[in-house]
């Protein structure tokens, strides 16, 4: 029985698994100690999300580990206490492009093989999912290796050919991250990366920001109707500063203060309404925010496909599909306020 098939009223769904989150509040994962983890949980608690990745953009490599730390000992120290799931963290970066956005582009380099696979070894488990350029990763040998490593990789942040797009899925790249954005535009003589998301020839599975900022709706609706994409929010932290500048929420996303597009304020829920509002069906949405980002990271929780495992779950209101409860591992972990 699918689990989207379970519930009618009241609406209750596997938890919402958020593969990409940078930050919430004024906590951004890059720098958050304890408490902004466990401040970031509960927000992320009232939004449906019952487990996400903490999301490390590029930065120097003699960084990573101190960051790494605080995540890893914020994984333990949370660990069963009523609070979203860190599952791991996504490394966006630095293996990166020609298609920075609003990553530092003193930070981009091209794939150090010894590197990586030395902190994949120093923090086993940890690092779930790298997003990287394939031109920035010559022979595809990074892929292999977090391959091997049971380590999700997504293309992104690049201005690759479909062909090379196409390679690197076959040397292990299953995602691309937020397609239509930071990557060569559409096109249907010089097809790039977001040709490959939305080829079904292609076993490339895009990550979409349904804000209605970072893509157009009529650009969400095409994703929803052929690529059955993943639902990450990209969210990061406002009000602190990064490359020297204040990150501002404004019109609906943050920006700092250049007028680059940082990442958004979405939350999942604040998704899945957005699509429905476009005409895509209340399971597609769910689906997208529960069963194919659990099954990415082989969560064995209810809702992946197994069917069976943590009972993570979200309920919704029938009318708003706005969160009204959360259960963690079956305990009721969040109600909504009247």
């Amino acid at each position: 029985m699918s689990s989207t098939q379970l519930y009618d009223n009241p609406w209750i769904f596997p938890g919402f698994v958020d593969l990409q989150c940078n930050g919430i509040g004024d906590a951004d994962f890059a720098s958050a100690d304890l408490e902004g983890f466990r401040v970031a949980g509960t927000l992320l608690l009232a939004t449906g999300v019952t487990s996400y990745l903490p999301t490390i953009v590029s930065a120097p490599l003699d960084s990573y580990a101190a960051v790494l730390d605080r995540v890893a000992h914020a994984q333990v120290a949370l660990a069963n206490q009523g609070l979203p799931t860190i599952e791991g963290v996504h490394l966006e970066g630095p293996f990166l492009g020609s298609a920075p956005g609003a990553h530092a582009p003193e930070y981009l380099r091209t794939m150090d093989v010894g590197w990586l696979t030395s902190l994949l070894d120093q923090y086993p488990g940890l690092v779930r999912l790298v997003t990287l350029a394939p031109e920035a990763d010559p022979g595809f040998e990074g892929i292999r290796a977090l391959r091997d490593r049971g380590v999700g990789v997504a293309l992104g942040h690049s201005r690759c050919s479909y062909d090379d797009a196409v390679q690197a899925a076959a040397a292990g790249a299953a995602l691309i991250t937020h397609v239509f954005n930071a990557m060569s535009e559409l096109h249907h003589r010089n097809p790039g990366l977001a040709n490959a998301a939305l080829d079904s020839a292609v076993p490339l599975t895009p990550t979409l920001i349904a804000d209605m900022v970072h893509v157009h709706p009529s650009a969400v609706r095409l994703a929803m109707a052929v690529a059955n994409p993943i639902l990450v929010t990209d969210r990061v932290a406002t009000g602190v500063r990064y490359r020297n500048q204040l990150v501002i929420e404004r019109d609906g996303a943050a920006f700092i203060e250049d007028g680059t597009l940082a990442g958004s304020v979405l939350t999942m829920d604040k998704a899945i309404r957005n699509i429905v509002d476009l005409g895509v069906s209340l399971e597609a949405a769910v689906q997208a925010a529960t069963t194919a980002p659990a099954d990415v990271l082989g969560l064995n929780v209810f809702g992946a496909s197994s069917e069976i495992g943590r009972a993570d779950l979200t309920e919704l209101d029938s009318v708003t599909l706005e969160v009204r409860r959360v259960w963690i591992s079956g305990e009721l972990a969040y109600t909504r306020s009247a």
